[in-house]
């Protein structure tokens, strides 16, 4: 499975972290919720993409201009404004699956090169052209997902695997483009990372006190890890 390809990612002093490609929604049905239309069909775009703080979520924004989401109860604004996919991760997808995963296959904005994106840090900030985003909290699956993809199982194996990329809110807005860097300009001191929290929320409940003082993570977020450990 791809979770025994984590070492690759980072390997080698050339590897240099970057953004493969920015990836933009194409609405289509969506047969898979009780919902007329998805986003989840990501393509890549030519040339910079404005990037910015959408604001509250329930209107459909997100953080890419011309991209948005129709699941506005559970997806998109300002704590889900960009969603990173490393290549990396689908490539060991597309072994395990024996089938071709395009950039944007997942339904994420930027496919990502060189770094490992689940190793990064709840709160951890990343500068991608003229812009800076912060790791928020890391994708669940959903229905929608499972279905676009449809493979048999497919929501147990992704959380099996615990590749599940990170959301990102935006700090200071800008353009990004296909072929910028990705420098990490800051870490914060505790060390949840985005698997970490992602085994917390699905397979390991055991794991969520971990979360309890993590201020980075979505006030949602915050206010689940409180309710399932009992505190006030």
């Amino acid at each position: 499975m791809p979770v025994g390809e984590t070492a690759e990612r980072t390997r080698g002093p050339a590897a240099v972290a970057r953004v493969l490609s920015v990836n933009i929604g194409r609405p289509r049905p969506n047969p898979w919720m009780r919902l007329p239309t998805t986003g989840i069909d990501k393509r890549p775009v030519a040339g910079p993409v404005a990037v910015a703080a959408p604001g509250p979520k329930g209107t459909g924004a997100v953080g890419l201009a011309g991209d948005r989401v129709y699941d506005v109860a559970n997806h998109g604004g300002d704590d889900q404004a960009v969603y990173a996919y490393a290549r990396e991760d689908l490539d060991g997808w597309q072994r395990e699956l024996g089938r071709p995963l395009a950039d944007g296959s997942f339904g994420e904005n930027l496919t990502t090169a060189g770094i490992d994106v689940n190793a990064a840090l709840i709160g951890e900030r990343w500068r991608i052209g003229s812009a800076v985003l912060e790791v928020s909290c890391p994708r669940i699956p959903c229905a929608t997902f499972a279905g676009w993809l449809d493979e048999r199982g497919w929501t147990r194996r992704f959380v099996r695997a615990a590749l599940p990329g990170p959301y990102l809110r935006v700090v200071e807005p800008g353009e990004l483009a296909a072929g910028d860097r990705i420098a990490v300009v800051a870490r914060p001191g505790h060390g949840v990372t985005v698997e970490l929290c992602f085994r917390a929320f699905t397979a390991e409940p055991e794991l969520l006190p971990l979360l309890a003082e993590v201020e980075a993570l979505p006030a949602e977020d915050r206010a689940q890890v409180r309710r399932r450990l009992g505190l006030p």
